[in-house]
C-alpha cells in the first residue's frame, strides 16, 4: 500500500465517481475458521455473484468506485482478508485459509458460484480458490499477478512489513499514503477515498490497518501449478506498467497456450483501480461479456 508519493495534480472530481461512492455498501461479517471476515456488499442477491479480492497491505475499499458500476447488472462483495482492513487478525496466514475465506465469504453472501475477481496477492489467491474448489468458482480473473509470488517482494512489498507509522492527525495520515509496489500517478480523489479508508483509530493515534505480519505466509502450490489444473474460465490482466513484464506473460503462454487469454491494460499500474478505473471496469465487463455469451 506504501512506497511512493501518489500525483500531487489537482483534479476536478468527475460525476461518475461522486455517483459510485455515493452507493455505500452494506457492511457484513462472515466468521471462517474462528476469525471475523469483513465484506462490503452492492447489488441484488439474485443476479450472477462476484468477488473482488484485493492485494496485500490493501482492502475492500480499493473497490468502492469500481463495485457499484459492476452492481448495476450483479452481486458484488468485496472482502477483507483477514489481516486486512476490518478483518480480525490470524496468529498466522495461510494462502489455502485465505481461499477459503473467499469461498466461505462467498458461500454466505452470494446465491450460485461465485466469480472471482483478484488483484496482485489477492489474484493469487483467488488462483488458489478457483484452484481448490474447482466445482464452486465459475471463473476467474487475475489482475497483475506474477506467476513468480517472489516479484511481489523484489517490487517492494516487504517495505510493508514494517510496523506502520502511527500519525497524532487525520490529515498527516492520508497525506503519506503511498502504494507498494511504485506507482507514480494516482487520482488524487480516487487516493485520498482509498487513504481514508486504510486508517484506524487507536489510543495514540491514526495508522494503517493491516497487519505486518500478512506477507509471512505459507504459500501453498505454486502459481503454475494450479494455472495448469485450472478447470474454470480465466482471463489475466497484465498493467503496462505494472509487474508483470512482456517475458512474464509469454512464460505463460508457453505454460498453458492459448487457454488462457492475457489482456492488456494501456497506460496502467499496477494498481490499475487507482489511474485507470474506467479502463479496468470496461476490461472486467468485457471478459464478463464473453463468458455470459459462451455459456449462452
Amino acid at each position: 500500500m506504501m512506497a511512493t508519493p501518489p500525483s500531487t495534480d489537482t483534479a476536478p472530481v468527475p460525476d461518475w465517481f461522486s455517483k459510485a461512492i455515493a452507493q455505500a455498501p452494506e457492511h457484513v461479517d462472515v466468521t471462517v475458521l474462528g476469525a471475523k471476515v469483513h465484506a462490503r456488499v452492492w447489488g441484488d442477491r439474485a443476479r450472477q455473484g462476484l468477488v473482488l479480492v484485493h492485494g496485500g497491505s490493501a482492502h475492500s475499499g480499493w473497490w468502492d468506485h469500481i463495485a457499484p458500476q459492476l452492481a448495476r447488472s450483479y452481486r458484488v462483495v468485496a472482502i477483507d482478508l483477514t489481516g486486512h482492513g476490518d478483518s480480525e487478525r490470524r496468529e498466522a496466514y495461510d494462502s489455502m485459509i485465505w481461499s477459503q475465506e473467499v469461498i466461505e465469504v462467498a458461500a454466505a453472501l452470494i446465491d450460485g458460484p461465485p466469480i472471482l475477481v483478484g488483484h496482485s496477492m489477492g489474484g493469487g489467491i483467488s488462483l488458489a480458490a478457483a484452484t481448490e474448489y474447482p466445482d464452486i468458482v465459475a471463473a476467474l480473473m487475475v489482475i497483475d499477478t506474477p506467476l513468480d509470488p517472489r516479484q511481489l517482494e523484489r517490487d517492494g512489498m516487504r517495505q510493508a512489513l514494517r510496523p506502520p507509522r502511527v500519525y497524532e492527525h487525520f490529515e498527516d495520515a492520508v497525506a503519506r499514503f503511498r502504494t507498494i509496489p511504485e506507482q507514480s500517478t494516482v487520482l488524487p480523489y480516487v487516493g485520498r477515498h482509498v487513504a481514508e479508508q486504510s486508517l484506524m483509530r487507536t489510543d495514540v493515534g491514526w495508522t494503517w490497518k493491516y497487519d505486518p505480519n500478512f506477507f509471512n505466509q505459507s504459500r501453498g502450490r505454486s502459481m503454475e501449478q494450479m494455472l495448469v489444473g485450472l478447470q474454470c474460465p480465466t482471463v489475466l490482466v497484465r498493467a503496462e506498467l505494472g509487474i508483470v513484464t512482456a517475458e512474464m506473460v509469454d512464460g505463460l503462454r508457453a505454460l498453458v497456450g492459448d487457454r488462457i487469454p492475457v489482456v492488456e491494460l494501456p497506460q496502467a499500474g499496477h494498481h490499475p483501480m487507482l489511474d485507470q478505473p474506467l479502463a479496468l471496469v470496461a476490461s472486467i465487463v468485457t471478459a464478463l461479456g464473453i463468458w455470459q455469451g459462451a455459456r449462452a
